[in-house]
């Protein structure tokens, strides 16, 4: 069954109620994928739980659904893992993001670095922004989300490290990073993960300084766009129950 991000707040007030479609849902839902009346789809509003909802009526510019029960579901891990991500060029971006959405990231806070080579300009700023939010609602519309993840405006990666208040804080590197992992890691966890050319040694030194533990995930060098998925996936092993 089809999931639809709608960007108006649900509640369970409207169960039992007819709405009409954004122009999106409708163009994806009934031109592209030929939905008829009486199918159903998944809406969810990203502030928790999913709805059901059946296609009542069809016209040549709008659709109509009546919607139904409510699940509370939540797909989400056990902990809120934040990423302060240095941005990269082209669909490096994209990817990270999308992929890093699909892992159950609860937010990525971009940076810039010293070794950054993206750097928004004011006036792209909010389409780019824009766009990256959009891939994170597609990737959460795609894995069955529904608390999609915020994508913030860049900030400098010195600042980003002062401001930094989470429980346990990880930051990517070569060589001599092994946190200690005999436990479950905490609630609230931050990664700072650096982009093409890596961090700096100023800058990872700095990290340290402000409480961040050196992790590294292994022998080979990953792409940026490949440790934001390897270091949530490690995190989800890690916070398994021991049996």
């Amino acid at each position: 069954m089809p999931r639809f991000f709608i960007n108006s707040p649900l509640s369970q007030q409207h169960i039992g109620q007819t709405i009409q479609l954004p122009d999106e849902i409708y163009h994806h839902w009934c031109k592209v994928l030929r939905a008829k009346v009486g199918d159903g789809a998944i809406l969810f509003d990203g502030r928790g739980g999913e709805y059901q909802a059946t296609l009542t009526a069809i016209d040549k510019k709008t659709a109509t659904v009546v919607i139904g029960e409510f699940n509370p579901i939540n797909r989400t891990p056990a902990f809120a893992a934040s990423i302060g991500l240095v941005m990269s060029r082209g669909e490096r971006m994209d990817y990270a993001i999308q992929k890093a959405t699909e892992m159950g990231v609860h937010r990525i806070e971009l940076l810039t670095s010293e070794r950054c080579q993206a750097h928004l300009k004011y006036e792209r700023d909010l389409k780019k922004l824009d766009h990256w939010q959009a891939v994170a609602i597609a990737a959460c519309e795609q894995c069955g989300l529904n608390l999609v993840p915020q994508i913030t405006p860049p900030v400098a990666l010195d600042e980003w490290v002062v401001a930094c208040q989470a429980e346990l804080k990880l930051v990517l590197t070569l060589t001599d990073g092994n946190p200690d992992f005999s436990t479950p890691p905490p609630h609230h966890i931050s990664l700072l993960i650096g982009a093409e050319g890596g961090l700096s040694p100023d800058e990872i030194s700095l990290a340290i300084q402000h409480g961040f533990v050196p992790w590294t995930l292994g022998e080979r060098i990953l792409r940026t766009e490949t440790a934001p998925v390897v270091a949530l996936t490690a995190l989800h092993i890690l916070a398994q129950p021991k049996s």
